[in-house]
């Protein structure tokens, strides 16, 4: 019986595969503030006014959730509230 060699496609470089894909052994970098809801990372920010800014959105669209900010460097977390309508 004879043998067959095969013969791999030839990937070509193009700006989409340049991009770097992450995976849990490389894990891509942190800001400071971290958004959580329900006590799960959602994401991640450098500035504690966007992370207020990510939260005060989520929290006014699902009120019910516990919606805080980490900060990573201070090892602080402020629970985020809907201000009371007059």
């Amino acid at each position: 019986m004879a043998t067959r060699q095969m013969k791999m496609p030839v990937k070509e470089n193009s700006d989409q595969e340049a991009e770097e894909v992450f995976s849990q052994s490389k894990r891509p970098e942190r800001g400071r503030y971290l958004l959580q809801v329900d006590r799960q990372t959602k994401g991640s920010y450098t500035t504690a006014e966007a992370a207020q800014g990510a939260a005060m959105f989520i929290k006014k669209k699902y009120p019910i959730v516990h919606v805080s900010v980490y900060d990573s460097v201070d090892n602080s977390s402020t629970l985020v509230e809907v201000p009371a309508a007059s």
